[in-house]
């Protein structure tokens, strides 16, 4: 007991001098001191797919941030204010940066509250629950939780270098095999819908004149027998037509 008073007295005499003097080596001193709690608590929260390295940097700088922030004047011990600060760091972190797919915050914590369920229950169920029976456990509606469920989905993702296995595909496919090629159909609408406003620039006798030229592929005599004018008059037709398109062109660019 005299020991633990001892060090609570040594504890708040070096924050009060850290608080008073800002001195980074102070800090770094604290940090090195309190250094084993927060690998302790970043191995309670290892993960197969999170390195441990990152969660004990994770933690790490939650340590600093109780250390810049604890009130040496407050009777309270500094690993009490640091668990949750150092907590609520972690847990950050795997909300914010672990998903490959951006979610919403509120969905995050719910749908990593309904993993933890389907963990439990399949342990003690020896099969995988029922969205009934998550729901119960959880207090979620069954939407929520088969939106939680499909949330988590963006939790990890799959390289798509990663081989394939099984199937008739080639030793040495990847995911990226089986996806098609570069799609040019979205630029050729925009094209066409790009073409379908600079047409609006022109009238209607232009516009069939171009058509006939470049959509039937018809001579410019051929035009003109159809449309009713002299071979000329078609060719001054079509010079007028494509500058005015030139020029609407440019003037929406």
């Amino acid at each position: 007991m005299q020991h633990d008073a001892t060090r609570a007295q040594e504890e708040r005499l070096l924050f009060t001098r850290f608080a008073q003097t800002r001195d980074p080596a102070m800090r770094d001193a604290l940090v090195e001191r309190y250094l084993p709690l927060a690998r302790q608590l970043a191995r309670r929260y290892a993960r197969q797919e999170e390195p441990l390295d990152d969660l004990v940097q994770v933690a790490s700088l939650g340590l600093v941030k109780a250390i810049d922030r604890f009130d040496a004047g407050r009777d309270v011990a500094f690993s009490s204010y640091a668990v949750p600060t150092i907590l609520g760091e972690i847990k950050r972190h795997f909300r914010d940066r672990t998903w490959s797919v951006r979610v919403p915050r509120d969905l995050q914590e719910m749908a990593l509250r309904v993993e933890r369920v389907v963990g439990d229950l399949t342990r003690e169920l020896h099969r995988a629950p029922s969205v009934t029976q998550i729901a119960e456990h959880t207090g979620l509606g069954e939407e929520q939780v088969l939106e939680a469920l499909e949330a988590a989905a963006a939790y990890s993702s799959t390289s798509l270098e990663t081989p394939r296995t099984g199937g008739d595909g080639d030793v040495g496919d990847t995911l990226a095999d089986t996806i098609g090629g570069a799609e040019d159909g979205f630029e050729r609408a925009e094209e066409r819908a790009t073409i379908a406003r600079l047409m609006r620039s022109i009238t209607p006798r232009e516009r069939e004149v171009l058509r006939l030229r470049f959509e039937e592929d018809l001579t410019q005599a051929e035009i003109g027998e159809i449309i009713g004018v002299s071979q000329m008059q078609v060719s001054r037709l079509i010079r007028q037509a494509v500058a005015k398109l030139r020029l609407a062109a440019r003037t929406e660019v």
